[in-house]
């Protein structure tokens, strides 16, 4: 049987709202524009055959246990939900860096369910492929179908896709891993309390660039802070990014440490990749498109 490959793209928080904390489960309830880079890690499966994966390149070593990883959790949660389903050998290549705020992991596990649901003959808006992303992580449900939309709740609540327009812009890491639950016991927030509750921005379905970095600029990621105290190396990339010509915000992306640079065009975008990854040749940095 032919190969399957697919794309696992970094998902970027344009903006990140924590609502508070729920009283019954504990989760902190989140609103977030999400969007989605050409940047990303590549997935390949050999149907049939026992569940088994691999993992190369250039950020394989931090990627963990193979037998943890969500590729194989997500496989296994799918197999759970649909007997009989043919499985098979995954390979992926992972160049994403990894506990970055940008999803590497969730975005991994959902390519691994579209590729199984192709492989089977499951249509993409299959609920069992919900089911299966909601119970492998909270951020693997908004990764399924990577087009820029809205993320509430735990992960959820996902939006319909907005069609944005492009948003040619800066991904830099600066080399520290960002573990997700310091950050949120940094933030400090009590099981039942309220945060900073102010109604997230509409984004009008088809934006232009213009009109979603009018509604996002006054938005936040109300994780910076804390991450910021974890790892203050983030401020240096946010004010690397804030000095560029063209840059047009500068934010970043979920419990960090990435953060992004929005640019007035593409070839701005490029240039102030490479200046900055002159002056700071072992950080990862990377001019993409968000979409």
């Amino acid at each position: 049987m032919s190969i399957l490959v697919t794309r696992a793209p970094a998902k970027i928080n344009l903006t990140l709202h924590v609502l508070g904390r729920r009283a019954g489960d504990g989760y902190h309830e989140l609103e977030s524009l999400v969007a989605f880079s050409g940047a990303g890690d590549a997935l390949s499966l050999v149907p049939g055959g026992d569940l088994t994966l691999t993992v190369s390149g250039p950020t394989a070593g931090p990627a963990g246990p193979l037998d943890d990883n969500l590729v194989i959790r997500a496989a296994r949660h799918l197999a759970a939900r649909r007997p009989g389903l043919t499985l098979g050998a995954f390979h992926l290549v992972k160049r994403l860096p990894v506990a970055a705020g940008i999803g590497g992991g969730s975005s991994d596990a959902a390519a691994a369910l579209r590729l199984l649901g192709r492989s089977n003959g499951l249509d993409a808006a299959d609920p069992v492929l919900l089911e299966s992303a909601r119970a492998t992580g909270a951020d693997v449900p908004v990764c399924l179908d990577p087009r820029a939309r809205m993320m509430r709740g735990a992960g959820e609540s996902i939006g319909a896709a907005l069609g944005m327009a492009p948003l040619p812009a800066v991904l830099i890491n600066p080399g520290v891993p960002v573990e997700t639950a310091p950050v949120f016991r940094a933030l400090g927030l009590a099981v039942g309390e309220r945060h900073r509750p102010e109604p997230h921005p509409e984004i009008a379905s088809g934006a232009d660039a213009e009109a979603v970095l009018a509604a996002i600029g006054p938005a936040r990621n109300d994780l910076e802070k804390p991450a910021l105290g974890l790892a203050p190396v983030i401020g240096a990339a946010l004010e690397a990014l804030s000095r560029e010509p063209g840059c047009r915000l500068a934010r970043m992306s979920g419990s960090g440490a990435t953060v992004f640079g929005v640019f007035s065009d593409r070839s701005m975008a490029a240039r102030a990749s490479r200046r900055i990854l002159l002056a700071h040749p072992a950080w990862w940095v990377k001019p993409v498109v968000l979409r």
